[in-house]
This record gives C-alpha cells, sequence and structure tokens, in this order.
C-alpha cells in the first residue's frame, strides 16, 4: 500500500503548496482561526468525513486567553470577507474555532487520532523583499498574524492525510479521527478539546510539528521533552496622585510590578530539573507626573515536570501578593495558557521508527531530542494514555528561513507531502496490535 499512498501524496503536492499558502496569506491566530476552520470543515465534509465543529467539540469553560466578544465578532466578519465559509463560521462563532472530521471504515479496528494545529502567532509578517513570501505573492495580508511556527503547513498536511485515507478508505479498517486545534500558540487550545471529549474514544494518537532544528528527510520520533507551562497575566491596581504636589496619597502600582518582576527572576532552582521564569511584558503609567494606577505582567512559568512548574507558579504568586502587600496595591491573576509534561509511549514510538525507514524520503531517524519548548498536544496524549491507549509526538524535519516565531519564517514545503506519506503509511500499518 505504501506505493499507492506515496503516488496519492505526489499527486496532491501541487494542492498542498495552494493550501498552505492560502492559509498563510490569511493567517489567524489563537480562538479567531475562523476562515481556516470553515474551510477545513467544508473540504472533509466533501470527502466523506462526518464532521463536528464549534461548541460540540471545545469545552467552553475550560478555554484560555479568549479574546473579548467585539474583537472575536470582528475577525469573524473579516474571515467571511476573506472568503470563509459562511454555514460552518455560524457555527464557529463566540471563538470555536475546533473542527473534528472521523472517517469510519466501517469495518473493526482500533480509532487512531491524530491533531493538527491551525493557529497563527501575532507577529507582524517582515515585508523584506528576499522574504520569499513577498516575492512570491502569499504574505500575510492580515495586520500583525503571521504563521511564523509552521501551522499553516501543519493544517494543510492534516487535509493531505485527510484526501488520501478517503481515497484509500475501502481498502482501510476501524476509526480515523483528525483533529484540527485552534490556539496552540500560548497552549491554550487542546486542554478545551479534551475537557470536550474530543480524544476519550481515541486508541492511538499522534501529533506532529515541522522544522524545530531538525533537517529535510529527518523524522524525530522521541520524547522531545516538552516543558510544563503555565502563562498568566497579572493585573496591579493602585491609585493615582499628583507626583510632585501629595505623591503620599497614591499607591504605585507601577513599583508593584516593578518589585515582582525582579523578584520572580530570583525564584530559587528546583533540586529535581531544569524551571524557567520569564517577565515578558510590563505595561504601567500614562505621565511622568502623575503616580501609576494601573501595571500589567505577562508572565510564563516552565518546568522540567508538571510538579516543578507547579512549584514555581506556587512561588511566583506569593511574590505577586507580597509586592501588592507592599505598595498597598490589590492584584489579580489570569491563568491564560497551560500545558503539562507527558511521556510518549514507546512501544508506539517504536513502531512510528519502523514504519518510517521505509518512506524513501526519511534518510535519518533520530529517537533523541530535546525541544526546549512546550506544547498542549500534550493534554490530548495523556487523555489518550489514561484510557489505556498509546500516544506520540514526531516532528518533521525542514530547512528554516529563520526560527520559528521569527518575522522571516518560511520553510521548504517538500516537508508536507513526506509528512502525509510517513503519517499515512504508519497509521494504516496498526491493527490490534497497541489495544
Amino acid at each position: 500500500m505504501l506505493n499507492q499512498i506515496s503516488k496519492l501524496s505526489e499527486e496532491i503536492s501541487q494542492s498542498l503548496i495552494e493550501w498552505r499558502r492560502d492559509f498563510h496569506t490569511y493567517a489567524e491566530s489563537g480562538w479567531v482561526e475562523f476562515r481556516t476552520a470553515s474551510i477545513v470543515a467544508s473540504k472533509l465534509s466533501s470527502w466523506g468525513y462526518d464532521v463536528s465543529v464549534g461548541r460540540d467539540v471545545v469545552d467552553e469553560h475550560s478555554r484560555m486567553g479568549v479574546p473579548d466578544e467585539a474583537i472575536l465578532e470582528q475577525q469573524k466578519r473579516r474571515a467571511l470577507s476573506q472568503g470563509g465559509h459562511p454555514e460552518w463560521i455560524e457555527q464557529l462563532a463566540g471563538g470555536f474555532t475546533g473542527v473534528v472530521g472521523v472517517l469510519d471504515t466501517g469495518r473493526p479496528g482500533p480509532t487512531i487520532g491524530l491533531r493538527f494545529d491551525m493557529d497563527a502567532l501575532d507577529i507582524q509578517e517582515s515585508l523584506d523583499q528576499n522574504h520569499r513570501p513577498i516575492k512570491e505573492g502569499f504574505v500575510s495580508i492580515n495586520k500583525n498574524m503571521m504563521h511564523a511556527c509552521g501551522h499553516d503547513a501543519h493544517t494543510a498536511i492534516g487535509l493531505g492525510v485527510a484526501s488520501v485515507l478517503a481515497d484509500i478508505k475501502e481498502q482501510l479498517s476501524g476509526r480515523f479521527k483528525l483533529i484540527f486545534q485552534p490556539s496552540e500558540e500560548g497552549v491554550r487550545g487542546a486542554k478545551s478539546m479534551v475537557n470536550a471529549g474530543v480524544v476519550d474514544d481515541v486508541n492511538i494518537f499522534i501529533a506532529m510539528h515541522i522544522g524545530l532544528g531538525a533537517e529535510l528527510g529527518e523524522f524525530i520520533c522521541s520524547d522531545l521533552g516538552f516543558l510544563a507551562t503555565t502563562k498568566f497575566d497579572v493585573t496591579f491596581t493602585g491609585k493615582a496622585a499628583h507626583a510632585g504636589a501629595n505623591p503620599e496619597q497614591g499607591n504605585n502600582a507601577l513599583l508593584a510590578a516593578a518589585t515582582a518582576t525582579l523578584n520572580l527572576h530570583a525564584i530559587s532552582a528546583h533540586s529535581k530539573g531544569s524551571s524557567r521564569m520569564n517577565v515578558g511584558v510590563l505595561q504601567a503609567g500614562s505621565a511622568r507626573n502623575i503616580i501609576p494606577n494601573k501595571a500589567v505582567l505577562k508572565v510564563e512559568a516552565r518546568g522540567e515536570t508538571t510538579e516543578i512548574n507547579e512549584y514555581m507558579c506556587r512561588r511566583a504568586f506569593t511574590i505577586i501578593q507580597a509586592a501588592s502587600d507592599m505598595y498597598d496595591v490589590t492584584s489579580c491573576i489570569d491563568i491564560v495558557g497551560e500545558a503539562k509534561t507527558v511521556k510518549p509511549s514507546n512501544e508506539l514510538l517504536a513502531f512510528l521508527c519502523d514504519q518510517a525507514r521505509h518512506v524513501k524520503e526519511i534518510h535519518t531517524i533520530k529517537d533523541v531530542f530535546q525541544s526546549g519548548g512546550s506544547e498542549d498536544a500534550t493534554y490530548m496524549m495523556s487523555r489518550v494514555q489514561e484510557k489505556g491507549g498509546q500516544a506520540a509526538y514526531v516532528v518533521f524535519g525542514t530547512p528554516l528561513a529563520a526560527g520559528h516565531h521569527n518575522e522571516m519564517f518560511d520553510i521548504d514545503e517538500k516537508v508536507m507531502p513526506i509528512a502525509i506519506k510517513t503519517l499515512v503509511s504508519c497509521i494504516t500499518k496498526i491493527k490490534g496490535q497497541f489495544l
């Protein structure tokens, strides 16, 4: 069957490029992927998938870092004006932008789930004339939104997998569940899909990424060492006063935020593994002669294990409260993103490595790799494992024009058919050996 899968993957190579560049042009960040999700849902439906979207696959109370209603409505209108499918967009209203497509062969077999993230980053894409999306006409036209991590390619790969599976459905058994996730950036989206029950029936789960420093033809099939993380915003509220005439009547939110910032970066290391703490944003004040009455911090903690990340957060919250008390201001902490650590299933990793060796474009298979980042697909992996299934995360290498999350980011689009061949050839060989 591998030859057939390879042939079908090659036949849609041009479509993959068109899909990826279309998503790149109309980049949409977390919870506003209205156009992207509507196109995905439409294509899956046309290929015979049972499609669920919106509140059916996203739990409202588990979403994190959701834009306000005005932004959601404005982005929905923009998606409609940019060619989104109205009949699907209405079902995504309110920022419930998840899509799940199920291909049921009607024959006994496992339920295999694959996760593909769809969101862009909040970054302005470079307009440098040497930037290929500029030269070839697919630069993002949406201000401060850019696919600078490869999720445009992930979405195209997911559609490619769906297309190939639909073409060979009569030769397959079991069920294939393709999960198109919103808001992976900031680790905000997976937990809400997990809590909606999306992976509760999945026996085998695979998530994937492209790039991450690997070369074209390299396949990373290992424990990537994703760090647990918590993203949170802190708002300090004090009292304004004239900085010259009566400063003692004010309560300085800026000083509270600055004190918290310095001490957050001084949290002691943990003996059981590495940790991270970063205050990426401090916004405060309105004028040089006014005691600042408001300050905002945007913070993230990370830990080699979920336990270490929880330790970092406990210490951080204590510091924030102490800084508030010191300057007689109040503070409010809003959790806007979260991910845990999880170990992949070794048996599934070994199987994937073995099957990938049969794909001619894969020349190197690595079973040792450290990402240094975080991923909320770990929520899905963990839930599948808790239910008795197996889960893994894999990476397909590609040269990068610039690093992930950089305004000059771009990929080698040859990685897309390679990923499709590998994923489809792997999942179609899974029978009942993992059940």
